[in-house]
């Protein structure tokens, strides 16, 4: 999600800002779900589906703001 960016600049967010820590965890865990429920590994509707790319959209989002208000 931060390729390209200074990996001392998000250790140091990781470190220093618990929400942005706990929203990253979040992220990459819904990410993980999609891709499971996408290949068949988990069983899930449709709207549980589209509710947790939502979801997941919505934190991404999140992370990016945050990213660009605490590093400039």
């Amino acid at each position: 999600m931060f390729e390209g960016q200074p990996q001392a600049e998000l250790d140091a967010l990781f470190k220093d800002n618990p929400e942005f820590r706990q929203l990253y965890h979040h992220h990459k865990e819904l990410d993980k779900k999609v891709l499971d429920a996408e290949l068949g590994v988990l069983p899930i509707d449709d709207t549980t589906l589209s509710r947790m790319k939502r979801e997941k959209l919505a934190a991404k989002d999140r992370l990016s703001v945050m990213y660009q208000t605490l590093t400039h």
